[in-house]
């Protein structure tokens, strides 16, 4: 039988799933955190947390893309930077 071992810590992928889960409900109690932007900066907003908050909830389970640059893209780095990033927009609104 063969197991497949995983190439992150699972502290890492725990963390993440906790940022965004947090983000999630933040943004459900006080949406105007993203509503209350100009549209021109409202659907990039929506975009990235798309970006941000999914691939956050996709790789603990399991999923992944087939095409090669949706799976480079939504894996890390390049995901913890853009959850870092659509975490640093919803704080700054915030404040």
């Amino acid at each position: 039988m063969r197991t497949e071992v995983q190439d992150r810590s699972m502290w890492l992928t725990l963390a993440n799933m906790l940022v965004a889960a947090a983000l999630s409900l933040w943004l459900l109690i006080r949406p105007e955190l993203i509503s209350g932007m100009p549209m021109i900066l409202r659907m990039p907003a929506i975009g990235l947390g798309v970006w941000a908050l999914g691939t956050a909830f996709m790789h603990p389970l399991g999923l992944e893309f087939r095409r090669h640059w949706l799976r480079r893209a939504t894996r890390p780095p390049v995901s913890l930077a853009v959850l870092v990033v659509f975490a640093l927009v919803v704080t700054v609104r915030a404040l």
